[in-house]
């Protein structure tokens, strides 16, 4: 059984005129968001076995509080140009060839490409992930090769407004 985390990058500053999109770093709202959502998925017992994001800087930051979270060094994230604006046919090239012995993989990328992905997952659809929001599945496989072809099971979809239960 694998499980798979699907992670929007937290909200990102616009502040700085002329920066390229992937340098656009996080804005105050969404460090603390990155936080708080990190601390929320840790609390559901989900051992992460690798954090995998995108080359954009905010990404890779929602990434580090995640990291800081389950106590990975910041180093130990695996960084892909293939997260940044990818297509869905993306996302499934990525997880196929995720190592086998990560049971639970955390992607960090970007919309409109991880909404989409999401939505290809399962039977539940959703119209957008907003700003650094999970959305999870089970895959019952043990080769990351096999998971296009394997039923999925929604676990959950959360968010930073999501009301706490």
């Amino acid at each position: 059984m694998k499980t798979l985390l699907i992670v929007r990058h937290a909200k990102s500053s616009w502040d700085l005129s002329g920066q390229s999109d992937e340098e656009r770093p996080l804005n105050e709202r969404g460090k603390k968001e990155a936080a708080d959502m990190a601390k929320r998925l840790r609390e559901k017992d989900i051992k992460v076995d690798a954090l995998v994001s995108s080359t954009a800087k905010r990404a890779k930051k929602t990434a580090k509080y995640f990291a800081e979270v389950y106590g990975f060094d910041k180093k130990d994230i695996h960084i892909t140009e293939a997260l940044y604006e990818a297509p869905v046919a993306a996302f499934y090239s990525i997880v196929e060839s995720l190592k086998d012995d990560f049971k639970a993989v955390a992607l960090f990328s970007h919309n409109p490409g991880i909404t989409q992905f999401a939505n290809s997952l399962t039977d539940v659809k959703i119209d957008d992930m907003p700003t650094c929001s999970i959305f999870a599945v089970s895959i019952d496989i043990k080769k990351w090769s096999d998971f296009e072809k394997a039923t999925k099971q929604f676990l959950f979809f959360d968010y930073p407004k999501n009301p706490l239960e």
